[in-house]
């Protein structure tokens, strides 16, 4: 995943590009009928797959965090460390299954600031399991909780040890201002509670008929999802970013202005590392949109800007990371800024690959690969919404200029994935050679509307990104001739971690394909 390269190499030839992916469908979860009317609360507002790929989260609008678990492996017998042996590009059928679903968060008021909290599920993030049992992080604007998730046997209360003949003759339950005794000939006497132990004799034979309950553990197993610990009141603006550390220990939270980190095992405190809020608020320029930590340097973390650029971070330098190691942005072509500039250059996602050698960052009209090594510019961008720059205006208009798509990145590190309008979403090679630029609908034929775009490389226009474009669609359609259907967006999804598999969310509905 080297990207562009300039001058002689280029002219040595490139690698062998992978051979482009024949997507499928897999499942589905939730999907709609035609003509039934979805409701607000039921659509899907963040998916993340956990480290294994066995496991799949989503968060919804209305607060609630459904849990998914993957069954062909268990089925037949798969082991993951056999699967993690075996060839990335074999293609294999996942399947998975509704396995739980809790009310992570609760709509809420804040009193002091007469705000509305809307319970919305903003990010999921899976933490390291243990002993048997699931960790996941889920926030919404203000509040993040710690979930724990752990199967845990039934007990059932059955064989009471009463004659069931004799036991039809028993009388009223006693209240609470009495105590009832039993005699032999099933007579029952009522007692004032308050008397002296020598006001009351057993009966000869004792009390056969006194029901003892006996308890047992049954074979059935039962999720039971509880809330560890709630990490609040740290943010005054709304949370748009939680990422674990490596270190299986700490995590971050990021809101507009500032970035905090937590220790898991702390709740009523955090650590402001990050804080671009100035002095006075009128001379604020960028907020941030998204933050990340590094995959496998627990010291390290990136997070993005609504200016387009990206700032790398070393915690080891100071308490506050007031100063970044790494700046990340693309130079401003000449001649090219206009109203919708700073608008459609806000990033509104940022992943690390795998090996964490390369970022994947998302805008409103591109993607665009960074390599870690080479802040002059990206070494790849992928042309996602190119053909509705002459539609800026009416997207101002209605909004739409400022949704927030997701991307992710392949396990292997060679192809990249963001959403797009009509419940489509976009499948780029990023290897060098590669001019894989695969678009599909969220449904149960996804090739329906697939667009094979075949883009030489190209040098981009900026001398220093030495970068190239790929699968540029100029049309304002799509492949069946058919307009773009802005109220149906696909901005959610998540790449398998260790399989080509692709998990996206169109409104309420899951969608799952592999190739």
């Amino acid at each position: 995943m080297n990207g562009g390269k300039g001058g002689e190499e280029a002219a040595a030839g490139p690698a062998e590009a992978p051979q482009t992916l024949k997507w499928k469908f897999s499942q589905v979860f939730g999907e709609r009928t035609v003509g039934e009317e979805v409701q607000e609360v039921d659509i899907i507002s963040a998916i993340e797959f956990d480290r294994t790929g066995d496991h799949l989260a989503t968060g919804d609008r209305g607060g609630r965090v459904v849990l998914f678990e993957r069954t062909d492996t268990r089925d037949h017998g798969g082991n993951r460390r056999d699967l993690e042996r075996m060839d990335y590009s074999i293609s294999r059928h996942p399947e998975f299954r509704y396995k739980t679903e809790f009310q992570s968060h609760e709509p809420e008021f804040d009193y002091l600031k007469s705000l509305e909290i809307e319970e919305k599920i903003n990010k999921i993030r899976w933490c390291q399991s243990a002993n048997g049992a699931l960790f996941l992080l889920s926030t919404n604007d203000k509040t993040i909780k710690f979930w724990k998730v752990q199967e845990k046997k039934v007990k059932k209360i059955c064989d009471m040890n009463v004659d069931p003949m004799k036991s039809s003759g028993n009388g009223p339950i006693a209240d609470s201002s009495t105590s009832t005794l039993s005699k032999p000939n099933g007579e029952y006497t009522e007692k004032p509670i308050g008397h002296s132990s020598a006001d009351f004799e057993f009966p000869s034979g004792g009390i056969p008929f006194l029901r003892l309950p006996t308890v047992v553990t049954s074979h059935e197993m039962s999720l039971v999802p509880r809330c560890r610990r709630i990490y609040a009141h740290a943010h005054d603006y709304h949370i748009n970013s939680i990422s674990n550390n490596s270190d299986g220990e700490t995590f971050i939270s990021a809101d507009d202005l500032r970035v905090n980190l937590w220790n898991l095992g702390i709740s009523n405190q955090s650590f402001n590392i990050v804080d671009v809020k100035p002095t006075n608020m009128e001379d604020l320029t960028e907020v941030i949109t998204s933050a990340e930590f590094h995959p496998t340097h627990c010291n390290t973390l990136a997070y993005s800007s609504s200016k387009g650029s990206i700032r790398l971070i070393d915690m080891r330098q100071s308490a506050l990371c007031d100063s970044h190691c790494k700046l990340f942005e693309q130079p401003e072509g000449p001649g090219t800024r206009s109203f919708f500039t700073e608008i459609i250059a806000s990033i509104s996602d940022i992943k690390f690959s795998k090996d964490g050698r390369h970022i994947l960052s998302r805008d409103y009209m591109t993607l665009k690969l960074w390599d870690m090594n080479m802040d002059s510019g990206p070494v790849a961008t992928f042309q996602v919404h190119e053909h509705l720059r002459p539609k800026l205006c009416d997207l101002y208009e209605n909004d739409s200029i400022f949704d927030k798509f997701e991307c992710c990145l392949s396990g292997d590190g060679l192809r990249v994935a963001t959403g797009s309008y009509s419940n489509l979403f976009r499948v780029f090679g990023c290897s060098e050679g590669s001019t894989e630029a695969t678009t599909l609908e969220a449904s149960k034929n996804p090739m329906r509307r697939q667009v094979q775009t075949p883009s030489r490389p190209a040098r981009s226009l900026g001398n220093l990104s030495r970068g190239f474009r790929r699968g540029a669609d100029n049309s304002g359609v799509d492949s069946n001739g058919n307009a773009y259907d802005f109220s149906t967006k696909l901005l959610h999804l998540a790449w398998h971690p260790t399989e080509n598999s692709l998990a996206c969310a169109a409104s309420n509905s899951l969608y799952m394909y592999y190739a």
